[in-house]
């Protein structure tokens, strides 16, 4: 029955009629329907937990079908029909909750009354609650077989109803506390604590002291103890225990957790000494039963009543007392026996006493009457005594038969496999005057032994060997694999999976593979071990294909596993690596994924107990690393993609076990064999892992080529934590080293070893222009050298001349194993080439070059030297030479004075040729010589005749400090003496004041001036050569005042604050003409007055912005410019190369709109 106030409310496992009478109506907010609401809440979650679900609303969180379904997949074990996973529209989830409704009352049997799938959708909370109460009914209260339940229901006979079955096994564990409702009974506390220390003796003693005024504490102490050492969960609250409103659905599903509860190892057990807890059972203390001369015998029961001397005595009809002897059983429930056999008919006395009180019911009065009857007229037969067929954990009986055998009582005495005789409890209960039922249930598996006696004798058969199987449960098998996944798998590939039966019991396990058509695939089985079996099929076409698996009969969870095969399909994609076979939760589980030119788009996905972040990085060679996260242990589905289809092998089955105590990032791995490059083919090459810091787990190395086929590997375990490994390549080609610790990849594993072919000298060719006849000096040529065939190694190459000089060279790597090299020579002669390859010279080298001359010098002209010329004396003397015609080669020149000294000759590089600079300091005939290419231009040497003299029109003059200056500032000029001969140089300075004068000597001929004035005005500037005016002497200049540079006027956009962009050209003017006419009248009105203008523009950057001036006709100057950076430009004007003062300009430049 669900709860009051609903008469629409489902039954099950109840009569209608007791329903009707209990029903109640309540507000809608009552506090029995919170309560309820909240206990069935806790239920449905405590199973959802086992598929990762959960109900955080049970009004509404069943409204979509989904979580509905899956509590009823965890709590029947099967796989409900096909339904909508992602229902959106009312109609799909309608559909859902009519999969679920049907499902119970077809395939479980469980009727449903008054509610169908609208209630559910439409969140009308009643119906909810009862449809959760009809589950609880059915699975955790009608279903379960509890162990120590007293009673059995015979074929044919009609049980009690679920609430009775609880109620009586609760009160088969409290009989000294009269229990006899799910309410008011429990609101104390007391009795939930009773039960606790019933279940568990030991584990909540104090529980008789306890006050029911402090309800809350007693409660919640006993669920507290429940909750964390018998494994029953709070389905309700301590606090919703003791409320008088607390109803007895809420109740009974709580304390449905009980009867199957197990103590945990290590519960803080506390014995407490009470006669009261004694238990005395047996025919020995039965008040009829015994007979004259058979053996009797009683068990006294002692696990609740802690510690204490057990003492046992018989009082016989005639007043005589003797003690019995209490053998201690040695068992769980702390037993002891006690045997004794009647001599005489009577009332006999046994009196048992616990800590020297006497026990509850003690003294037991026992009649004696009748003589032992015959054994053998007694029979026995039931399924408890059958050979197989009995489990453990599940009651089982048998009846016994005494017609016709005269007086006696049955006993029975089970064996266990090892000899144990205690550990299988029996009760034999009178069913009529000569028939007894024997009831029991087996804890343990293997072949027990039944002992049958009457009248203290063993009866025909006695005893009976009955095996005890384990419990079938196929709701405790799992299977998983590559065969059993949705999408993956491809026609011709083995499809496998595994069956794993641990801890369902004795069964067998049956698979089905149906393909299309309705067609049987072959199955290959193999048992791995007592509790795994693989097994595999290999699909020969398409489409969708059907897995059942079973277990003893009954399909396992998930079955049937629909399977979609797809169609054949090669490719060169190939994956490998630790990741895909398992890993390690909290560590990168790592695979590699290499495309072998293959085109497409990769992509990965990965299905498992958890999300799991994955990380792909592109080695930029084809092959791409992929690291993905696991939280969670369990099994993983790697789907490794090609334009969103698996490859042939996908997805792999990867098993992630949970995080243990070694560290596979502590791995150390060092050597030549795992570096990429330097292991040649055919050579053994080594290297060493270290894990003495990574703790204990399992090292795996493997060595694969680029065909992927494993490269044998020579193992050596050093003993302390350190391995040296080695391997020899057959093939140059890319090798692939990967070190896993405990299943996963160790740090920068896998290593890619590209193993090259052993060196071969001889095969590299040389060959080119560079390296045969026709090469001519000073002309660029090349030569090629070919080493693709020649192994690894490198290439060393010199180049050297007659003379034994090395000739620069350049070499170029052509990146496919091919060199070209680039060289000149400059002079003509024996060259030779020498070649080396991994440090051995070539079979080809020294490679003899003959170089011949590439120069004309009958195409070499002197252009400013004419035969018989003549010049004064300290005159500085130019000439060129013109070679541009004759090709290029190296230029000499030679000049020897009269005495037969040496000149130094000044030789300047032109785009024609060679400027030749010399003064001549003596008097008489110079020769002079000309070579290009090492050979004279002329058979003869040209001659020179210095001459004395001096020639002061040959001196010149210039410079700003000729036309004018500011005051206080040098003004500066040059004068150049080179052409004048021999020669007193003189310079005066007439103006307004006198002038300093400075006057520096070059040293090539020319002598730099610069005189100070310190006012403004008109100066005169006088030079003469041995006294004589220079030409354009006396110069006139114009000493301006800074005032007079202010009349220095600028206009336009480009000095603007504002206005001005980037990339944008901008100008200005610049306008000096009244600075120019003050220049004219220092001149005496001849000459323009003109000076020279620059510009400045510095940019933000600190750098330069080039500007364009050009004269304009009216005498002014316009300044144009495009700037490129933003920001604040500065721009400065000079005149004469001095600074105008006053005149800076600061312009904001702006990108433009």
């Amino acid at each position: 029955m669900y709860g009051p106030g609903a008469p629409e409310y489902c039954q099950a496992g109840e009569e209608e009629d007791e329903m009707a009478a209990t029903e109640r109506e309540l507000a809608e907010d009552a506090q029995w329907k919170r309560i309820q609401q909240n206990t069935f809440t806790r239920w449905a979650n405590e199973h959802l937990k086992q598929v990762s679900k959960h109900i955080g609303n049970l009004e509404t969180d069943l409204s979509d079908g989904l979580r509905l379904i899956a509590l009823i997949e965890v709590l029947s074990g099967k796989h409900l029909p096909k339904h909508n996973k992602r229902p959106t529209f009312k109609s799909q989830k309608l559909e859902n909750v009519s999969v679920a409704l049907q499902f119970l009352e077809r395939d479980e049997n469980i009727r449903i009354i008054n509610i169908d799938s609208s209630d559910i959708v439409d969140c009308k909370l009643k119906l909810i609650l009862g449809l959760i109460w009809t589950l609880i009914l059915n699975y955790s209260i009608s279903m379960p077989m509890w162990e120590g339940e007293d009673q059995m229901v015979a074929p044919g006979e009609k049980g009690p109803s679920p609430k009775q079955r609880l109620l009586h096994w609760i009160q088969s564990k409290l009989p000294d506390l009269p229990v006899t409702n799910f309410t008011s009974d429990w609101n104390d506390g007391r009795a939930v604590g009773a039960l606790v220390d019933s279940v568990a003796p030991g584990l909540c003693p104090d529980w008789p002291d306890w006050i029911p005024a402090d309800a809350l504490n007693n409660a919640t102490e006993a669920m507290n103890l429940a909750d964390n050492y018998l494994g029953v969960p709070q389905l309700i609250t301590p606090d919703e225990m003791v409320n008088p409103n607390c109803d007895e659905q809420s109740m009974m599903t709580y304390l449905s957790q009980y009867p199957n509860c197990k103590l945990k190892p290590n519960a803080p057990l506390r014995p407490r000494t009470n006669s009261s807890k004694v238990r005395c059972y047996g025919p020995g203390v039965e008040p009829t039963g015994p007979v004259v001369g058979a053996p009797t015998h009683f068990t006294i029961e002692t696990f609740s009543a802690g510690k204490g001397r057990v003492e046992a005595y018989l009082q016989t009809p005639d007043g005589q007392t003797e003690a019995l002897d209490c053998k201690f059983n040695n068992d769980r429930n702390l037993t002891y026996t006690c045997k004794y056999t009647p001599q005489c008919e009577g009332d006999f006395i046994v009196i048992v006493k616990f800590s020297g009180r006497e026990i509850p019911k003690s003294p037991f009065r026992v009649n004696v009457s009748g003589y032992a009857g015959d054994p053998s007229k007694v029979t026995a037969s039931g399924p408890g005594l059958e050979p197989e067929g009995v489990t453990i954990n599940r009651p089982t009986y048998f009846d016994i038969f005494t017609k016709d055998a005269g007086r006696g009582t049955p006993e029975v005495i089970i064996l266990d496999p090892a000899g144990h005789k205690n550990t299988v409890p029996v009760k034999v209960r009178s069913l009529s005057d000569d028939t007894y039922r024997c009831e029991y249930v087996a804890s343990g598996i293997g072949l027990h032994s039944v002992n049958i006696f009457f009248a203290g004798q063993s009866i025909p058969g006695s005893p009976f060997g009955v095996k005890v199987s384990p419990v079938c449960d196929a709701r405790k098998v799992r299977a998983s694999g590559r065969g059993l996944q949705p999408s993956g798998v491809r026609v011709k590939d083995a499809a496998d999976f595994r069956v794993y039966t641990e801890g369902a019991g004795e069964g067998n396990v049956e698979v089905k593979v149906i393909g299309p058509g309705g067609v049987h695939e072959t199955i290959k089985t193999k048992q791995i071990d007592a509790y795994t079996f693989e097994y595999t099929y290999q699909p020969k076409k398409e489409g969708r294909y059907i897995v059942m698996v079973s277990y003893g009969g009954q399909e396992i969870p998930k079955s049937p596993f629909e399977v979609n095969i797809g169609p054949y399909k090669e490719t060169r994609i190939r994956a490998y690596g630790p990741g895909l076979k398992g890993g390690v939760v909290g560590y990168p589980a790592l695979f590699t994924a290499e495309t072998n030119g293959e085109v497409g788009t990769l992509g990965f996905s990965i299905e498992g107990p958890s999300q799991a972040k994955i990380e792909c990085n592109d080695n930029g060679d084809g092959s791409a690393d992929v690291r993905y996260y696991p939280t969670v242990k369990g099994e993983y589905a790697l789907h490794i993609l090609c334009n969103n289809e698996d490859i042939p092998g996908s997805p792999y089955i990867a098993n992630i076990l949970p995080q243990t105590d070694y560290y596979p990032e502590l791995v150390k791995c060092k050597g030549p064999g795992l570096e990429k490059n330097g292991v040649v083919s055919g050579k053994t090459v080594d290297f060493q892992v270290d894990t003495r810091q990574a703790g204990d787990a399992p090292l795996d190395v493997t060595v694969i080529d680029s065909s992927y086929q494993q490269v044998p590997l020579n193992a050596k375990d050093n003993g302390n934590g350190l391995y040296d490994f080695s391997y020899r390549p057959t093939r140059g080609n890319k090798h692939t080293v990967q070190v896993n610790y405990g299943g996963v990849a160790t740090e920068n594993s896998p290593y890619r070893v590209f193993v090259s072919e052993p060196s071969v000298p001889g095969a590299v060719k040389v060959f080119g222009p560079g390296v045969e006849r026709g090469v001519r000096s000073n002309t660029p040529t090349h030569f090629n050298i070919d080493c693709r065939e020649a192994g690894p190694g490198e290439v060393q190459i010199a180049l050297t001349n007659a003379q034994g000089q090395d000739i620069p060279i350049d070499i170029r790597d052509n990146r496919n194993g091919t060199f070209t090299v680039d060289y000149l020579t400059p002079s003509p002669g024996e060259h030779r080439v020498t070649v080396l390859y991994a440090g051995a010279e070539i079979p080809q080298s020294p490679i003899v070059v003959p170089v011949q001359s590439n120069v004309d010098v009958t195409k070499v002209k002197v252009d400013g030297l004419e035969p018989m010329s003549s010049a004064p004396i300290n005159s500085l003397q130019q000439f060129r030479v013109i070679t541009q015609e004759a090709g290029r080669a190296d230029f000499a020149v030679s000049i020897t004075s009269p005495s037969g000294m040496r000149v130094r000759a000044h030789v300047v590089p032109t785009h024609e040729g060679y400027l030749v600079n010399f003064t001549p300091t003596e008097l008489g005939e110079y020769l002079l010589s000309i070579q290009f290419g090492g050979q004279p231009i002329s058979s003869v040497p040209y001659r020179f005749t210095c001459t004395p003299g001096a020639n002061a029109a040959a001196v010149r003059a210039w410079g700003p400090g000729l036309e004018g200056g500011m005051v206080c500032r040098p003004a500066e000029f040059v004068i150049d003496t080179r052409e004048a001969g021999q020669g007193g140089l003189g310079v005066t300075v007439e103006g307004p004041c006198e002038a300093a004068i400075n006057c520096r000597d070059n040293g090539d001929g020319t002598c730099a001036v610069a005189y100070l004035p310190t006012e403004a005005g008109h100066y005169t500037v006088n030079i003469t050569f041995n006294e004589r005016h220079i030409h354009g002497s006396p110069f006139h200049a114009y000493i301006a005042h800074d005032q007079d540079m202010k009349q220095i006027r600028v206009t336009g956009n480009g000095i603007q604050p504002h206005g001005v962009f980037i990339d944008s050209p901008t100008d200005f003017v610049v306008d000096t003409r009244a600075l120019a006419n003050l220049k004219k009248e220092a001149k005496g009105g001849t000459g323009t007055g003109e000076g020279k203008v620059m510009c400045v523009i510095t940019n933000p950057s600190g750098t330069r912005t080039d500007s364009f001036l050009k004269p304009l006709t009216d005498g002014t100057y316009k300044i144009s410019y495009t700037p490129f950076e933003e920001g604040r430009h500065t721009i400065d004007l000079l005149y004469d190369g001095v600074p105008v003062p006053g005149i800076a300009f600061h312009c904001q430049c702006a990108p433009w709109m």
